[in-house]
């Protein structure tokens, strides 16, 4: 049963409530780091050994050889075997945060997966089996999956979850580069206020805050959580490229505008805004790189954030942590990990506690 009229109320919580697990996928696909895959998964095993100490870590692995690996890395690292679960699941690729369903709580307090379609971001051709990712996931968990369809067509609804953004309590941030543009488009013909309806029905959310585009290198085309995160249910803070001759300057200030305007929207704000530095340009083999800061994950009373070797490092992680002061700030080291374009934000899931 997929109909929003007959389910009961639902609401996406916002990222710093209580998980019961965050899901991640261990990394095997060659060409998402070309040349650079063998340091990859000691970057996961840190992530890993961070999160495991504050909640249980769900691990999917591509094959039985990945999942021998996994262990191996994992006992490196001297990861909490306790909180750590590795599942075989075939995966095409592991960002999590797009492909695995998005937890939203009924008014009876229950948990539900909503499973949105995956189409390898309008852009790849191997994404079938991370299609099915949200049915294994609900498999594993036992939490009734649904599947958003249109009401114009019938179709499902093809959504990532690092597009979306939200402060539980009925706000949520996107881009219009990511859904109304003519790149990588999702839903053929689906409208503003149609996806504003698609938000309201299966997220909860009130009102959507549409912000213009991503950053530079994002080959998502304009994912919200490499730019502008709630903290706080009134707090956002927005990435700004204070370079005039940045290619990132006039996108982010173009944001702050918009999120200025919403804030002055009764039914919005007051909200506060904090500007969150870039770090430098990350280049390789002549490519820049979607670095940002903004890509962090909140666990449970923790902070994950990626950070690239600059001296914006110690500034966004102070920012973070004056920002969340009940939260353990932890630096990633990101540079290699964004040669994949994403970092934290994008590889891991969260499953809220019920």
């Amino acid at each position: 049963m997929t109909d929003p009229a007959q389910l009961p109320r639902r609401r996406m919580p916002a990222e710093w409530e209580p998980h019961r697990a965050t899901w991640i996928a261990w990394p095997h696909f060659e060409p998402d780091w070309p040349g650079k895959l063998e340091p990859i998964p000691w970057v996961y095993a840190e992530i890993a050994r961070a999160l495991a100490g504050v909640e249980p870590v769900e691990i999917l692995c591509n094959s039985d050889a990945v999942r021998e690996s996994a262990q191996k890395i994992l006992a490196a690292h001297d990861v909490r075997k306790d909180r750590v679960r590795l599942h075989l699941v075939p995966l095409d690729r592991a960002w999590l945060r797009d492909s695995a369903p998005t937890g939203v709580l009924g008014a009876d307090g229950k948990l539900s997966l909503v499973n949105w379609g995956f189409s390898g971001w309008a852009k790849y051709s191997n994404w079938e089996q991370d299609a099915n990712i949200g049915r294994a996931i609900a498999g594993i968990t036992g939490h009734p999956r649904l599947e958003p369809r249109r009401t114009d067509n019938g179709e499902r609804v093809v959504l990532e979850g690092g597009g979306i953004e939200v402060n539980g309590r009925g706000l949520l941030l996107t881009t219009e580069e990511w859904l109304l543009s003519s790149v990588q488009v999702r839903n053929p013909g689906l409208s503003r206020e149609g996806y504003e309806q698609i938000f309201r029905d299966w997220l909860g959310v009130r009102r959507t805050i549409w912000l213009g585009e991503g950053c530079v290198g994002d080959d998502t085309h304009g994912h919200v959580d490499d730019i502008a995160r709630f903290v706080a249910p009134d707090v956002v803070v927005l990435a700004v490229e204070d370079d005039p001759t940045d290619d990132n300057h006039a996108k982010s200030i173009d944001n702050l505008h918009r999120l200025e305007s919403a804030s002055r929207d009764p039914g919005i704000g007051p909200l506060r805004i904090v500007r969150l530095p870039y770090p430098r340009r990350v280049v390789m083999a002549g490519e820049r790189l979607p670095a940002s800061y903004a890509n962090f994950y909140i666990a449970n009373g923790l902070v994950i954030v990626p950070t690239f070797n600059d001296l914006n490092d110690r500034i966004a992680l102070n920012l973070l942590a004056e920002l969340m002061p009940r939260h353990r700030i932890v630096g990633i080291h990101a540079v290699d990990l964004v040669w994949g374009l994403g970092t934290l934000h994008c590889l891991t899931q969260q499953e809220p506690a019920i």
